[in-house]
């Protein structure tokens, strides 16, 4: 029979830190959960909790609707600026 896989158990980084709201100008917070062509990544890759996932998945696209981060990234023209720190 094949052995298991240990996994380490992933922990909501906004659960502890014990957020209530994620704001969505809070571009740095929120990178974490960015993949690097921007796009949201999934709970089971970031091991978010379903309420936070919920609140950063609204954040993440108020964000781009004010234009703090970008819907597409173009690969030949990489984003340069206030998201690289």
């Amino acid at each position: 029979m094949a052995e298991k896989r240990k996994y380490a158990k992933k922990h909501c980084k906004y659960s502890e830190l014990k957020l209530e709201f994620i704001d969505y100008k809070d571009v740095k917070l929120l990178k974490h959960t960015l993949s690097e062509r921007f796009k949201i990544m999934p709970r089971r890759l970031t091991g978010n909790s379903k309420s936070a996932q919920d609140m950063v998945g609204l954040a993440i696209k108020r964000a781009r609707h004010m234009a703090l981060i970008p819907y597409i990234v173009d690969r030949k023209n990489p984003v340069v600026g206030s998201l690289q720190d």
